[in-house]
């Protein structure tokens, strides 16, 4: 192998990775809040039903944010009839309507696992004073 093959090659995956960076930043959206772990946020996500689309509310703690760009994701628990339900959703994703911050929390981690063990008035979150 040459080095003029090489140098062939260097320039089409240079061409490869500029094009799905294109592709990629299209694909990122503008309208998300700026939230963080401990934060309350309401999700509003499309559901499919069948042949129907409907907007499902999922409002709970950002337990965690996870990765960056297109790729990047978080995780939101609230306790439903007494019972922990975490869900995670991509942060870019279309089928997520709106992100709304509820509230904004107190907390001095960016994983916040430790809420998995807690009930009750223990697994409650300090708001953040803003100013």
């Amino acid at each position: 192998m040459g080095t003029n093959e090489c140098r062939r090659k260097e320039k089409m995956i240079m061409r490869q990775n500029q094009l799905i960076e294109k592709i990629t930043a299209s694909q990122l959206r503008s309208d998300i809040p700026d939230f963080r772990a401990g934060d309350t946020v309401r999700v509003n996500a499309l559901i499919v039903e069948g042949s129907r689309e409907r907007v499902q509310v999922f409002e709970g703690v950002v337990i965690k944010r996870h990765g960056s760009g297109i790729s990047a994701t978080y995780t939101v628990r609230k306790i439903s009839n007494g019972v922990g339900v975490e869900r995670t959703f991509p942060l870019h994703s279309p089928r997520v309507e709106k992100i709304e911050v509820v509230r904004h929390g107190k907390v001095r981690r960016a994983k916040l696992y430790y809420l998995r063990e807690r009930t009750g008035k223990s697994a409650r979150i300090a708001e953040r004073r803003r100013g």
